[in-house]
């Protein structure tokens, strides 16, 4: 094949792996899961056909046949080589959330998607060599432009592509790090607490841990881990380097049925604790039902002494709470008044609840042995209330005095991007609620700025995602809610905060103190320009860059 067509291939063949390499990130947040990621590129018809690769190589097609012509082919194959250049050139990403995490899978699967391009790139130009083409022209320059452009199109099925060849490699080397990490659990042996919920499990496990490691050695599972891979990367590098951990606090989440089912066969806990059930990941699992039937996962999975420690005021929690297994289970409730609680109702009750700027004041009573303390925390959101209660469930089962456990809550921290409460050199109140929002802690949230009674009261929020046919009506109610308890209010993304926008609408707020913006570093210039001294802004929710991409 003539050198003129080969280089022209070698350009869209390295944008393509190129392309592969930026999709990738992409394909990583939707942790490898193909029908997902693909449903993302297929949303905006840009993500799968952008226009620029498309224009520049007909438009280099397009001129070179004009231009046939001319004597010799250089005019057409500089003209090709350029339609291909611009055709690959990276486009502007703009604001990058999460950066590609070049993980051991993340290189093998790059690793064969590039494999992958390279044979379909070379097995269309042994087909095109032996093709009865006439003498290198206008058509061979055109043929070889167009399979470029496929070929650079196609890049998202390359990416799925190499994840299917490595699927054995995967399943083998993923089996081979479970068994480490059942080996590691084996041979320390702590006694392990299982936490899931719709939302607040992370919170929770680090109030369990805090609590706890005031009188035992704990670990917790760090950060957000809570998919088995993640559970077993914290046994085999963490846990197996420490043998005097008596207590594994285990977060465990679910993006499919039987997610959790597998964690406890791995971990076998023996206390569990459901936070909350919602309509978070509504959109993977369908209904609220199917989400609560994932959850209960880890209450089955408990030994028939262990211990169930559940949310009396969710309906779905307490649902399973009446299921009556575990032997022993436990409930708690900031809602129920002690004194008129029913003959099988939680036992521990959170009462006299007062919120400030200096934090949250609560009564804990015990209903089971009539005991009683005053619980002060720096920490904000009454629905963290609810988290102190499970937490102190498990600290009073593991054996700790309810006073020793008020103790430790007065040096509890919020969780990263949980209600963290800063200010600026400015003298701007920041409060950074920017984890994952849900239905059960907007509200909670916006109370909390509704404290900062002094200035301006600033929302700034992409609304709340994955919610699937929920969407629209739960994030109506948090514009309703808003405009109760803002002053300003940015929007982050036209689209998926209009019913927000609707809300905000209903509810009388002043279209004048109401913007809608495309990105968050316009709504961050905006309150870092307009706001001064005295007032506040709090951040709700952050986009995957799936939802803002």
């Amino acid at each position: 094949m003539p050198i003129e067509l080969l280089i022209i291939a070698l350009i869209w063949l390295v944008g393509t792996c190129y392309r592969n390499y930026k999709q990738a990130r992409f394909y990583q947040i939707e942790e490898y899961m193909s029908t997902r990621y693909l449903r993302w590129c297929f949303a905006h018809r840009q993500r799968w056909l952008p226009n620029r690769p498309v224009v520049a190589c007909v438009a280099g097609v397009v001129i070179g046949i004009i231009l046939s012509e001319a004597p010799g082919n250089f005019v057409i194959t500089v003209t090709s080589i350029i339609a291909a250049i611009i055709g690959v050139w990276p486009a502007d990403e703009g604001e990058v959330k999460k950066g590609f995490k070049a993980t051991p899978r993340a290189k093998r699967m790059l690793g064969a998607a590039f494999g992958v391009t390279i044979v379909c790139l070379t097995v269309y130009l042994v087909i095109l060599s032996k093709l009865p083409l006439p003498a290198i022209g206008e058509v061979q320059f055109a043929i070889i432009s167009f399979a470029g452009l496929f070929l650079y199109l196609t890049a998202p099925l390359m990416l799925i592509a190499g994840n299917v060849v490595m699927q054995p490699v995967e399943a083998f080397l993923r089996q081979r790090f479970i068994n480490k990490a059942k080996g590691v659990l084996a041979e320390v042996n702590p006694i392990v607490v299982g936490i899931t919920g719709s939302y607040g499990k992370t919170t929770t496990k680090n109030y369990v841990t805090h609590i706890l490691s005031g009188r035992y050695k704990t670990y917790p599972t760090p950060k957000s881990y809570n998919t088995m891979m993640g559970v077993c990367i914290a046994i085999n590098n963490d846990i197996a380097n420490d043998h005097s951990i008596e207590y594994f606090i285990c977060e465990m989440g679910a993006y499919i049925p039987g997610e959790i089912e597998r964690i406890a066969e791995l971990t076998h806990p023996t206390i569990g604790v459901i936070v909350e059930i919602g309509p978070q990941h509504l959109e993977r699992f369908g209904t609220v039902d199917n989400i609560a039937t994932a959850k209960y996962e880890i209450i089955k999975a408990l030994p028939p002494d262990g211990v169930g420690v559940f949310n009396w005021d969710n309906p779905y929690v307490r649902k399973m709470y009446e299921r009556d297994y575990p032997k022993t289970r436990l409930a708690v409730s900031r809602v129920i008044d002690p004194q008129t609680m029913p003959a099988d109702g939680p036992r521990f009750i959170a009462s006299e609840i007062s919120e400030s700027l200096n934090g949250l004041r609560f009564r804990v009573t015990d209903t089971q042995t009539g005991e009683h303390e005053q619980f002060e925390t720096s920490l904000l959101g009454e629905h963290n209330v609810t988290n102190v209660l499970l937490a102190t469930a498990v600290a009073i089962h593991e054996g700790m005095k309810l006073r020793d456990v008020a103790y430790r809550v007065r040096s509890l921290k919020p969780a990263e991007s949980r209600l963290v409460r800063q200010s600026t050199a400015q003298g701007i109140t920041v409060i950074n609620d920017a984890y994952s929002a849900n239905p059960a802690g907007v509200v909670s949230a916006l109370k909390v700025l509704a404290l900062h009674d002094k200035g301006k009261r600033l929302l700034i929020t992409p609304g709340m995602v994955e919610l699937g046919p929920l969407h629209e009506p739960e994030n109506k109610k948090l514009g309703i809610e808003a405009a109760q308890y803002a002053s300003d209010v940015i929007l982050v993304g036209a689209a998926q905060t209009a019913p927000i926008k609707a809300g905000l609408s209903e509810a009388g707020f002043p279209s004048d103190h109401l913007q809608v913006v495309e990105t968050l570093a316009e709504a961050i210039d905006w309150y870092q320009t307009n706001l001064k001294s005295g007032d506040t802004v709090l951040f709700l929710n952050d986009l995957p860059e799936t939802y803002s991409s």
